[in-house]
């Protein structure tokens, strides 16, 4: 399987009758980094939920390459295509972080030296090997997102999906965030409202605005285009204006 993504007349609403992606469509080439932009109740989390099979298309069809989202590839999908959520207490639920990596391919039957080679592999990719052994609870925020891409990366995925992943972190942790993912090699989606992080990492933009794609391009134009940004409720944060000191006296 690649990491390419195609979406066709994707459609899903929720048992209450709230309609979250109406016949969106949008395709991902293997090895792009694409944020996914837009105000809230766009439908950005419902349809980062689809990539991983949480949620299951109504109407519409999503492919992995040549493998597409349904019952008998969903395992497979589910290897393949690492989701981050947003909060990283989410992921991590044993008791030391070496257990949380290595949860899900110890599922899919690796064991003893294998295992443990491909957590340390996972940890040494977010610089985490010193936290194997530290409980989940006791992390900071910063170690936490590391610790749950983590066991992302430990299952060997061909893309990531990452919901809001700046989310709460301090400026460190942020930066080094944009690092980790600048180094990661494989086709990356993120969901979110940072635009300055939309900026540094993502060479193409995706607006969604009521379930559909209404906006996609270069990351640098939209940014910069503040009618585009008004229209879609969003926001590119700019430098406050400089302080002039009192003169003396």
């Amino acid at each position: 399987m690649s990491g390419a993504v195609r979406v066709q007349g994707l459609e899903f609403a929720y048992p209450d009758g709230r309609t979250a992606l109406r016949g969106l469509d949008l395709t991902i080439e293997e090895g792009e980094r694409v944020a996914i932009l837009g105000p809230n109740g766009a439908g950005k989390t419902t349809f980062a939920l689809h990539l991983n099979g949480i949620l299951r298309p109504q109407r519409g069809e999503i492919s992995f390459g040549s493998l597409e989202l349904n019952d008998e590839n969903l395992m497979e999908i589910r290897r393949r295509v690492g989701l981050v959520f947003q909060d990283s207490n989410d992921q991590l639920f044993m008791p030391s972080v070496r257990d949380d990596v290595a949860f899900g391919p110890a599922n899919l039957g690796l064991r003893d030296e294998d295992l443990g080679a491909r957590v340390a592999t996972a940890l040494d990719a977010v610089d985490a090997l010193e936290l194997a052994d530290r409980p989940p609870h006791h992390l900071s925020g910063g170690e936490k997102r590391r610790a749950a891409l983590a066991t992302v990366l430990a299952m060997e995925p061909d893309i990531l999906v990452f919901d809001e992943p700046s989310s709460g972190l301090d400026p460190a942790g942020r930066r080094e965030l944009i690092e980790m993912l600048r180094g990661l090699p494989m086709t990356q989606i993120l969901i979110t409202h940072d635009m300055a992080l939309a900026m540094e990492l993502c060479t193409r933009s995706v607006i969604l605005s009521e379930g559909r794609v209404v906006a996609s391009g270069d990351t640098a134009e939209m940014l910069m285009n503040s009618s585009l940004l008004a229209r879609y409720r969003l926001e590119f944060p700019h430098a406050p204006n400089p302080v002039t000191p009192p003169g003396p006296g």
